[in-house]
């Protein structure tokens, strides 16, 4: 092969396609700064017009064009060619039940949002809301998830136990929420118990491919885990949690009298 071309290995299944799938390989020209998106686009627009993948904003803003890059779950569209070499190949995330090609069927993610609880205030707040700094800045590492479904896709429990695990992307929106000052409501124990967040052994496969750079088990998975243990294992904890229960029983009973 000519050395300003590489070889693109492409992942080509279909709904009613029978078997394992197959990848049709395109010779496509290098260019300086060339993309995997790129690659795959020209593909798509000079050799193979049925080749089917998703994608918008090409600047790995939206998420939209994840994928396995030779193994790899990646962005396409921030992953260099010149990084990987000659032969690059494209598979669609394997997490995801397969539409057609490199598409994939992200719905069940968002499905997963139900099991989060809302956020919900401290009563009788006036305005505007005092936070400090650090407080907010705890918070806010989550807001830039993109959603790009890397995380899932590259955790293996995710993979193993489907939606037994609400996944990593599923555990930071919880932790931010958590770990806003004027929330009240500790969703650790329901991750644990409804979301399968004990199925996590930490390995930080997903931290690691986070494009957004999100400390996603050092900032999210462990801390939630951790107050899970506290509140569910440590004897002192829960007979504190008893007391305040059995405290508030009265109080409601003496409302109620009144």
């Amino acid at each position: 092969m000519h050395d300003n071309a590489i070889k693109l290995r492409v992942f080509r299944k279909g709904p009613g396609d029978k078997g394992p799938g197959r990848y049709d390989e395109f010779k496509v020209p290098l260019e300086e700064g060339m993309s995997v998106l790129d690659a795959v686009n020209y593909a798509v627009e000079n050799l193979d017009s049925t080749i089917s993948v998703r994608w918008n904003c090409k600047a790995a803003h939206c998420g939209s064009c994840a994928a396995e890059v030779n193994n790899y779950p990646r962005l396409m569209c921030k992953t260099r060619i010149e990084d990987l070499g000659p032969v690059v190949t494209v598979h669609p995330m394997g997490a995801f039940p397969l539409v057609k090609d490199l598409v994939t069927d992200l719905s069940g993610n968002f499905e997963i949002d139900g099991k989060i609880k809302e956020f919900r205030p401290k009563e009788g707040l006036g305005e505007p809301w005092i936070m400090h700094d650090i407080d907010v800045g705890r918070a806010q590492e989550f807001r830039k998830c993109i959603e790009c479904f890397l995380c899932m896709d590259v955790c293996h429990v995710v993979r193993d136990h489907g939606t037994k695990y609400v996944g990593p992307r599923r555990v930071i929106k919880a932790a931010a929420l958590d770990m806003h000052p004027m929330d009240t409501i500790d969703r650790s124990v329901s991750l644990t118990k409804d979301g399968g967040l004990g199925l996590c052994n930490v390995t930080k496969c997903c931290q690691e491919v986070c494009p957004e750079h999100i400390s996603i088990t050092d900032n999210a998975i462990i801390p939630e885990k951790e107050r899970a243990a506290d509140k569910l294992y440590d004897p002192v904890l829960m007979l504190v949690d008893k007391l305040k229960a059995l405290g508030k029983g009265e109080e409601d009973g003496t409302k109620k009298n009144e």
